[in-house]
């Protein structure tokens, strides 16, 4: 309910998504579509995945995704109230050998974030079916994440 408010408001005030997407690069550059290395079809980076049900959903199917290995490249933090978020860039390899650059939006504790490196190897889970860049860590899969 809240998410689709926000997005009509955020529509009357900033006009179609598109201009939305230049007002978030140019507020936050650090996660311009250039700037996370992905391409124009990448939907964005959500400034609140609590009010908006587009984020909520893709989060649900993405702990029910496909199982893959992402090397770690960068990190980006969002925000640091309560929980770090971090936005997370990884290179990922599927099992059918496909690689993308998949970006994460994780809410990480303090000692998660301090193990993050460069090149660590995490699972993660992608829906095969849409390939729209977005992933989630696969917390459940037994492998060393960043708090392990």
């Amino acid at each position: 309910m809240f998410g689709g408010m926000f997005s009509r408001m955020l529509g009357r005030m900033f006009g179609p998504s598109e201009k939305l997407n230049d007002l978030v690069a140019q507020l936050r550059p650090d996660l311009s579509r250039e700037s996370l290395g992905v391409g124009p079809d990448f939907p964005g980076i959500v400034p609140n995945p609590l009010l908006s049900s587009e984020a909520r959903r893709r989060r649900a199917e993405l702990r029910t995704g496909e199982l893959a290995f992402g090397v770690l490249v960068d990190w980006r933090e969002v925000s640091s109230d309560g929980s770090p978020r971090v936005v997370l860039m990884l290179d990922v390899e599927t099992a059918d050998g496909v690689s993308f650059r998949g970006i994460a939006d994780e809410d990480l504790t303090i000692t998660e974030l301090t193990r993050l490196a460069p090149g660590q190897t995490l699972p993660v889970r992608y829906r095969p079916a849409v390939m729209d860049h977005y992933v989630a860590l696969a917390r459940d899969a037994g492998a060393p994440g960043p708090g392990r």
